[in-house]
């Protein structure tokens, strides 16, 4: 499981993150007597090299190898464990690539479905 990391003074401001998930983020601490950079016991754990996810998992969305595509015959090239970028191409290419791959059953990662400049 994914460990979270806090910023220190969360719970007390609400520009901080108090009743709003979306700005709890974890920010370094800076000041000279915070206890969370001195490693008090009682206090939040700061982000170290042992909290990393392991490299057999890096890289990886949902599980899956991204491979970018530009065309859709870069499509059949494509296993199952891999997971569809699409490139920086024009709407027409984009569709036709969209098609091949709801055909073939593979997945899209950057599929922006339902907004402004979205196909």
């Amino acid at each position: 499981m994914k460990r979270i990391f806090l910023r220190s003074d969360i719970r007390r401001h609400l520009r901080l993150g108090k009743k709003r998930r979306k700005l709890q983020k974890w920010r370094m601490p800076k000041g000279r007597h915070n206890k969370i950079r001195r490693k008090r016991f009682g206090y939040p754990v700061q982000p170290g090299i042992g909290f990393s996810s392991p490299r057999v998992n890096t890289g990886k969305i949902n599980g899956l190898l991204p491979v970018l595509v530009h065309n859709s015959r870069d499509l059949m090239k494509i296993s199952k464990n891999n997971i569809v970028i699409i490139a920086r191409v024009g709407a027409k290419k984009k569709l036709e690539i969209i098609k091949k791959a709801s055909e073939m059953n593979i997945p899209i990662s950057n599929l922006n479905t339902g907004g402004k400049n979205g196909p």
